[in-house]
């Protein structure tokens, strides 16, 4: 359970009011034009959101440190050494992130590379033989085969693991949960499915799963073991709260890109950049845990150089390597950067847009039930399949170059000359592309010295498949990121312009392909400090980096003209609730006490049990205010709050008392410790079900002070709600009490939580209020 919006109350401590309104249908009050005037008391606003492939009840995430009695006292008593176990503990969880987060990207890489690599031999071998349906059998077979398996798993054992999972990430990281977001079934399903869904051929990533992966790593190691199973440590008890588990998966999430990329500094800035809300206390440790991630891949990459590994070892830590092309520039090769740029910008936010389009689509599909996900999913690996082996065929043989060092046609391996249909010395540049592993596809567009390697007409087919298959893809029942499709399109239409403007132009066609890979990722994601490391860790060319901050800079000003950026899309698409960092223009216009809604249900200092279980019963809120009245105060004041989840640890231990008095905190620490309190892991918390309260225990009373929140964050009613805004998503909160202003009035007069910021609710209550700013 959560707090009002979770459940569509009216407020915390209201009267519960179930309503089945979904996300869109609620868009659809926003465009009604009716008075500046308040149109309801309570929240209609659906919180429920796609994750992954599923439609999901979410909660909100508490990054608040509760100053209750019971912590004030446990951090009193804390020692030295205790305090040298949770720093330590900090850096060996670090540590431990980097290393598994290699090893499974390492894994990762080896699979999809003898998975793939042995399919597209199997299919070589036939083509050598001149069995060209026999063929195109095996190779749309076993893409079939492994599609349908990764659909299988996340159509059935876990759909949050469809898609990159890196607006789910960001969302976490916002203060949004989800069910199943981060558990062992996601991680086991994103690792075989991304595994499964890049050697079937799909126009798809690892990079994206890779960063979800990562995520799910850091959040069970960060997990405080778990009584279930009987794993528990006493170290580990100081992770069970949300801020500490928040900092880990940030590290979970820039090793994930680390071990994607092999970008270890391009892995700490996408964290900064792209998924974390608050960052500034944890540089030094993303940067530790990347730092880890490269040690181990460079170790075992060294190990499989040789052939130790089959068909996975080539390439090094640079995956792309650009290093000996000589990147001089002069004012044309500018005028073509600024060209690759403003063209990236357009089909970026072309990119997005269709993308949105496809992903509501989809959705309509994957609500029928897990059958028709993988249905989905077939269909579009049969049509992968019919594109990759079917337009090689349009293009012309092309003798090999002479004077080169590399064996063309390339037999058996990857490589830039693909013999396909070929006579022998001849070779097919567009299966050069296509039958290959989006990799090898890649380090292909990126070589240098290759002008005249690819027909212009071979590129703009590549092009106008890789960008369809890239949009159609995304949005399956399988793990897929949008990085090397995006990567893959750039490339591509980057190496057209090199091969127009060949003639005034001095760089080499492989380096105009990486400014149209930067300028596609500008005006898709609009990141540019983040991929720009990332592309120069890449090919491990800093001569260009110039030209690629100046072709990003200018993708993402002309995309950011049209619409967001593809993640903020999605996650705005899929429901779920992201608090940006600055408040929306027309919040200026309301204050506080304007979204805030009634009747406030709150509890005195030493409240009847039966009256704390009948409001548990009656709402899903996950906080209640705390106010003290005479005796125990002269008038009533704000005592604090008191956490749902506490009051269920103390009601299931029956320390109640027949007669209404504070029975102080002596009491309850010789009881309860701090840890008691501790917000559950992935395992079962205390329910309400679980509790045992007889009927004459109803009548008995309980003392909540001990474990009241005394210093919850508070504003006045009147205050901006941009302000309120703005001070609610910098401190990371899940609740905060709005007071009133006048004396000779109830002390609180609302609590406002993250659903009370969303335009949706906001703009159902005052459809004209932006229309007005």
């Amino acid at each position: 359970m959560d707090d009002k919006g979770d459940i569509e109350t009216s407020d915390v401590g209201g009267v519960l009011e179930r309503n089945g309104s979904s996300f869109y249908e609620d868009k659809e009050l926003v465009g009604a034009r009716e008075p500046l005037l308040r149109k309801a008391t309570t929240n209609n606003t659906s919180q429920i959101a796609i994750v992954g492939a599923n439609l999901c009840p979410i909660e909100s995430l508490d990054y608040e440190i509760v100053e209750n009695d019971l912590f004030k006292q446990d951090w009193r008593s804390r020692k030295k050494t205790q305090i040298f176990q949770y720093i330590t503990l900090k850096w060996t969880l670090a540590l431990l992130i980097g290393l598994a987060t290699g090893l499974v990207g390492f894994f990762n890489n080896l699979a999809v590379e003898n998975i793939a690599g042995f399919k597209l031999l199997l299919t070589s071998n036939f083509m050598l033989e001149q069995r060209f349906f026999e063929a195109f059998v095996v190779f749309a077979g076993c893409n079939l085969i492994l599609a349908a398996g990764a659909a299988l798993l996340c159509a059935y054992v876990a759909p949050a693991a469809a898609g990159s999972g890196i607006p789910e990430v960001k969302a976490y990281l916002n203060g949004v949960d989800a069910p199943s977001i981060l558990a062992p079934s996601t991680l086991f399903v994103k690792i075989f499915g991304s595994i499964g869904g890049v050697s079937a051929g799909f126009v798809l990533g690892k990079e994206g799963p890779m960063v979800h992966t990562g995520s799910c790593i850091a959040f069970l190691l960060g997990q405080g073991g778990s009584r279930k199973y009987r794993l528990t440590c006493t170290w580990l008890r100081y992770f069970k709260n949300d801020r500490d588990r928040r900092d880990l998966i940030t590290c979970g999430a820039a090793a994930g890109v680390a071990a994607a990329f092999r970008a270890p500094v391009g892995g700490v800035l996408f964290a900064l950049e792209e998924v974390a809300s608050w960052y500034s206390a944890l540089l030094w440790r993303t940067f530790f845990t990347t730092a880890v991630v490269a040690v181990v891949l460079r170790a075992l990459i060294g190990f499989c150089r040789g052939g130790k590994c089959g068909l996975f070892g080539e390439g090094g830590l640079i995956m792309f390597d650009l290093s000996s092309s000589v990147a001089t520039y002069s004012a044309p090769d500018l005028i073509a950067v600024i060209v690759l740029g403003v063209l990236g910008g357009l089909l970026g936010s072309l990119y997005n847009f269709f993308l949105d389009k496809i992903l509501r689509s989809y959705s309509v599909i994957n609500e029928k039930g897990a059958p028709f996900k993988i249905i989905l999913t077939i269909t579009i690996s049969l049509l992968t399949s019919c594109c990759a082996y079917g337009l090689p065929w349009l293009a012309k043989c092309t003798p090999c170059p002479a004077n080169i060092q590399e064996e063309c046609p390339t037999i058996g391996r990857s490589g830039n000359f693909k013999n396909f249909q070929c006579s022998p010395g001849h070779y097919n540049d567009l299966a050069s592309l296509f039958l290959n592993t989006n990799d090898d596809a890649i380090r292909n567009l990126f070589s240098k010295g290759t002008y005249d390697e690819f027909y212009i007409s071979t590129l703009f087919v590549f092009f106008g498949a890789v960008y369809f298959l890239g949009l159609v893809t995304y949005g399956i029942a399988v793990p897929s990121g949008l990085f090397i499709p995006v990567i893959l399109a750039g490339a591509t239409y980057g190496r057209i312009v090199g091969t127009l403007l060949g003639p005034i132009s001095d760089l080499d066609t492989g380096l105009f392909a990486l400014l149209g890979a930067a300028s596609f990722l500008g005006g898709t994601m609009r990141m540019t400090v983040s991929v720009c490391v990332i592309l120069l860790e890449l090919t491990n060319d800093l001569l260009m980096l110039p030209l690629v901050m100046l072709v990003l800079l200018i993708s993402k000003t002309v995309a950011d003209s049209f619409n967001k950026g593809v993640y903020d899309q999605i996650v705005k698409m899929k429901g779920l609730p992201f608090m940006e960092a600055h408040a929306e223009p027309y919040m200026r216009n309301l204050v506080a006490g304007d979204v805030v809604s009634g009747p406030l249900i709150t509890f005195s200092g030493v409240e009847k049990v039966g009256n704390i279980v009948h409001a548990l019963r009656l709402t899903g809120h996950n906080a209640f205010p705390v106010v003290n009245e005479p005796p125990f105060s002269d008038a009533p004041e704000l005592c604090g709050l008191v956490l749902r989840s506490h009051l269920l640890v103390l009601l299931k231990a029956k320390r109640f008392t027949r007669e209404r008095v504070a029975t102080g905190v002596i009491e309850v620490l010789r009881r309860f410790d701090a840890f008691d309190f501790a917000k559950a892991g992935s395992g079962k918390g205390v329910k309400l079900e679980n509790l045992d309260i007889q009927e004459e225990e109803m009548d008995m009373y309980v003392d909540l002070h001990p474990i009241t929140n005394t210093s919850p964050y508070t504003v006045v009613e009147t205050m901006s709600l941009a302000k309120a805004a703005v001070l609610f998503r910098e401190l990371g909160l899940r609740h905060l009490c709005v007071v009133p202003k006048t004396p000779g009035r109830p002390p609180v007069a609302g609590i406002l939580t993250r659903h009370d910021f969303m335009p949706e609710h906001i703009l159902g209550l005052f459809p004209r209020v932006k229309s007005n700013d």
